[in-house]
């Protein structure tokens, strides 16, 4: 997938980065560490500059948002519901004024969880999700991400740029930071719906 990633990049450059950033956001496998950290080395080489590479990456990272966002807000409050009053709602524990509840929590801290989750890789595709579910106002959610995004793709373009040559080192780097995130995120979950469930237990 590398090679391929890279391809694209020498082949189509900026439009190329904002391309492949849009299906990232999509479909966070993809990794985007190595396609902003090489397009950050790509400044090293070619007439690219980190400043191109930033916006490119940024206004990809926004479309891919916006497309998540879409398929959040298609899942209502009342579906939820309506999922949650059945066999899978009894299995996890959960309630229908549990959707309720997320909804009124996202709508006061959603901002911050935006921001944040935005530096926080595969979750910060995800995060575009619960936003549109709960209908967090477009223009709120297009301003938190492009913040964040841009935050994120200056680190990485701009260390890309500083190791040149062995922009790979940093990709080695990246991935054991997304490994502890990844665990310290999935960690915290499980232990919010083991609080919930031990509450629910001695109800």
């Amino acid at each position: 997938m590398q090679s391929w990633i890279m391809e694209i990049m020498n082949t189509y450059g900026y439009l190329g980065i904002a391309l492949l950033i849009t299906i990232e956001n999509v479909f966070p496998p993809i990794p985007s560490e190595v396609i902003l950290t090489f397009g950050g080395f790509m400044t090293t080489y070619t007439k690219m500059n980190i400043l191109g590479v930033v916006l490119s990456s940024t206004v990809g990272s926004v479309f891919g948002a916006i497309i998540l966002y879409e398929v959040g807000s298609l899942v209502s409050q009342e579906r939820l519901e309506k999922i949650l009053s059945g066999r899978l709602g009894h299995l996890l524990h959960f309630k229908q004024e549990d959707v309720g509840k997320a909804i009124r929590w996202f709508d006061s801290q959603g901002n911050y969880t935006v921001l944040f989750c935005r530096c926080i890789p595969i979750v910060r595709s995800l995060i575009s999700i619960p936003a549109g579910m709960a209908k967090m106002p477009l223009p709120t959610f297009l301003f938190l991400t492009t913040v964040g995004s841009t935050i994120w793709n200056l680190l990485l373009v701009t260390l890309g740029a500083m190791a040149g040559a062995s922009w790979q080192r940093v990709v080695l780097y990246m991935n054991t930071y997304s490994d502890v995130a990844v665990a310290v995120t999935v960690g915290g979950l499980l232990l919010g719906l083991f609080v919930v469930y031990r509450k629910r237990k001695k109800k």
